[in-house]
């Protein structure tokens, strides 16, 4: 099996069509977008992701895109789902656009008379969508039957945005919760052409996946949760050092390393409304999910608490202006769904704090949020030089070059997320101050 074909041209579609192509198989991307279907066939990238460009062209013209949904049928055997699931108002994932995608497809096999399809869901869903929804729908369409005429995986990603590539091609886990083992085995089969590690292969039923899934990044944002927690609490305590006490903590092979260093509150595409989706599966089922609710409201008050920092060190200061370094949510991607310092920004201006920003990717996204609300440095020491306070949210490479040369305000502040600089670099009139840790100068 060396065609396939990925619908969804989006921040993961994109780069796992160019993956699976550069891996040595003939993808066919499908997307509404005319734009990001035009880019596609030029050999450009839809989106902005670190090393995409080199795997488009490695794909050596094995990868072309369409708008026709019929070619993903005509063309190969295996469908790889990658659409939006936007979170319902109650905290469930709508399932709309799958089913958008699903009806054409299923259509176009009603009219083909190859033996089988398989649909792959990598879409993120909500426990129970699969085999409650998106199945009988495809039944209902291509008039076939599961295991019969169609089969069905769902195969999440567990990568990060920024990361992606490398994420793809060397993952920790692969995901496989499956209609049929026979469907299972063809998934194996593929991946163990692409990956470049050996990673550990998770099969199960379909629920089973759909449940491990939300699980996992409910138990990583609880991590997060703590860690910060336990910042909040050593912030209080002379000579008490958040990060010398996580570090231990995560080599404690109970606990891992991972995830587990404090810093502003998680964001991003994911994190929050996964989270927000396992409360909402466990309602479900009339359960209370109260780590994942714990978990949500510790996250709500680091804005809150980092917020309270910022105003407390802007009193007394002439000008009431604060800037802010790293707009997106973190390194290498322009996303800023749920970014911390996106919301650190609105309560500023609830509070008639003038902000400038800065990010090397972040600033297109960030003005169509704050247009002229806000102003927008060109760099760093341009951001950093505009106000006497200065917040670091991101743990971008290029922000631990500041030093005394960046600063020209007397006295200057800054307030520090993920502790990358050296206190030592800067003189009195500096004002350090490290978030998780007691006020040092």
């Amino acid at each position: 099996m060396k065609r396939l074909s990925v619908v969804g041209l989006g921040k993961l579609g994109a780069c796992t069509a160019s993956c699976f192509a550069s891996a040595g198989y003939e993808v066919i991307a499908v997307d509404l977008n005319k734009d990001y279907v035009d880019l596609i066939n030029k050999g450009e990238t839809p989106i902005v992701e670190p090393r995409l460009r080199e795997i488009i062209t490695a794909s050596s013209g094995r990868l072309k895109a369409t708008q026709d949904f019929e070619e993903a049928i005509l063309h190969c055997d295996i469908t790889f789902l990658i659409v939006p699931t936007p979170s319902e108002p109650e905290g469930a994932f709508s399932d709309k656009y799958l089913k958008d995608a699903l009806k054409p497809l299923a259509t176009s096999l009603r009219k083909n008379n190859k033996p089988y399809h398989q649909f792959v869901i990598t879409s993120t869903v909500s426990p129970g969508t699969t085999e409650e929804n998106l199945i009988p729908l495809i039944e209902e369409y291509s008039g076939k039957k599961l295991n019969k005429g169609f089969f069905v995986c769902y195969n999440p990603e567990f990568i990060a945005l920024g990361s992606v590539i490398n994420d793809f091609f060397n993952p920790d886990l692969l995901l496989i919760g499956e209609s049929s083992n026979l469907a299972g085995d063809r998934l194996v089969g593929i991946y163990k052409n692409v990956c470049k590690n050996n990673p550990y292969i998770a099969r199960m039923s379909i629920i089973s996946a759909e449940i491990m899934k939300l699980s996992l990044n409910a138990y990583v944002t609880m991590k997060i949760s703590f860690a910060n927690s336990l910042a909040n609490i050593c912030e209080k305590i002379p000579g008490a050092d958040i990060d010398a006490i996580t570090k231990a903590l995560g080599a404690d092979k109970r606990i891992s390393s991972y995830f587990i260093k404090s810093g502003p509150p998680f964001g991003g595409p994911c994190f929050p409304r996964d989270n927000k989706a396992f409360i909402a599966f466990a309602k479900k089922y009339d359960q209370e999910a109260k780590l994942a609710k714990a978990t949500e409201e510790v996250n709500e008050f680091q804005t809150t608490h980092l917020t309270e920092i910022v105003l407390k060190n802007l009193h007394g200061l002439n000008e009431r202006r604060a800037s802010i370094l790293g707009l997106a949510y973190k390194p290498n991607t322009p996303i800023i769904d749920e970014s911390p310092a996106i919301k650190i920004i609105n309560e500023l201006l609830k509070l008639n704090v003038k902000v400038t920003v800065y990010d090397p990717l972040a600033m297109d996204n960030t003005r169509v949020v704050f247009r002229d609300k806000i102003d927008y440095a060109n760099s760093i020491k341009n951001c950093v030089s505009r106000s006497p306070l200065c917040v670091i949210t991101t743990q971008e490479s290029e922000f631990k070059t500041i030093d005394d040369t960046f600063l020209v305000h007397n006295p200057s502040i800054l307030i520090d997320c993920w502790r990358i600089l050296d206190p030592s670099k800067f003189k009195k009139n500096v004002k350090y101050i490290a978030i998780g840790k007691r006020e040092t100068l």
